[in-house]
């Protein structure tokens, strides 16, 4: 997959996109991703990227013409109007799962990262862009959602995470909270890893993962557990038992 990502502040992504997996992806050519700053298309001498807003008010507004120009130099205007367009807003869609998996399907992507107050409506009417957004709270900027937006999405890139199931059996993903995780050495500060995890039976390990998934998301997200029950599953015995006994507080 290939994104370009229009930014003023091209400098914070490389720490990032060129580290752990994103950066192992990039060097593999999985995922090409193409930053493009902004105020190199302005034509201001002093490459100004904003100005006041029209009507009054605090803060300053992206100007069009240099996102109009970063735009145009992916290439030709009507190929890039066919690409989806995604603009980093709090006003935006909240980022979700689905919106994730369907993203990843997409051989090319445009992310434009909004600063100050926020760009010129003009440029998202022109270029038909959908905005998206990572919650209900006010960043300084679009580049750390887009980060976080690229980051959800290339897990599900194929080749980008060691096997498909890495990217669909962690946390929300299986509708559950993900369960607790250990590692060596088993004791450590006095504190000892549950001894079901050495007993080389698979189904119990399982049972016991699904428990404490199901403990967690109760606890830690009762949402995300109504969804999970919602849904028409078909529970063995033992797991049905499990789950009864959450659900009685247990």
């Amino acid at each position: 997959m290939k994104i370009h990502v229009l930014t003023l502040f091209p400098e914070m992504f490389t720490p990032v996109t060129e580290a752990s997996i994103l950066g192992k992806a990039g060097e593999k050519g999985i995922l090409d991703i193409n930053l493009i700053n902004i105020r190199d298309y302005s034509n201001d001498k002093h490459s100004k990227a904003d100005d006041t807003p029209f009507g009054g008010g605090v803060g300053m507004v992206m100007l069009a013409d240099p996102i109009f120009g970063a735009l145009r130099s992916i290439g030709p205007e009507e190929e890039v109007k066919k690409k989806k367009i995604l603009y980093m807003s709090p006003r935006g869609r909240h980022l979700n799962q689905q919106m994730i998996e369907n993203m990843a399907q997409q051989e090319e992507m445009v992310i434009l990262c909004g600063h100050y107050e926020g760009v010129d409506q003009r440029v998202l009417d022109y270029w038909d862009m959908e905005e998206v957004s990572i919650g209900d709270y006010i960043l300084t900027g679009g580049e750390l959602p887009a980060m976080v937006l690229i980051d959800a999405v290339s897990r599900f890139i194929p080749g980008v995470l060691g096997t498909k199931e890495s990217a669909t059996d962690e946390s929300i993903y299986s509708g559950l909270l993900e369960c607790d995780q250990y590692t060596k050495p088993r004791e450590y500060a006095e504190m000892m890893v549950p001894e079901v995890l050495f007993g080389g039976n698979h189904r119990l390990i399982y049972l016991w993962q699904l428990e404490n998934a199901l403990r967690r998301t109760r606890d830690c997200r009762p949402d995300l557990l109504e969804k999970w029950l919602a849904e028409d599953r078909k529970l063995k015995k033992d797991e049905k038992k499990i789950l009864d006994k959450i659900l009685s507080g247990e």
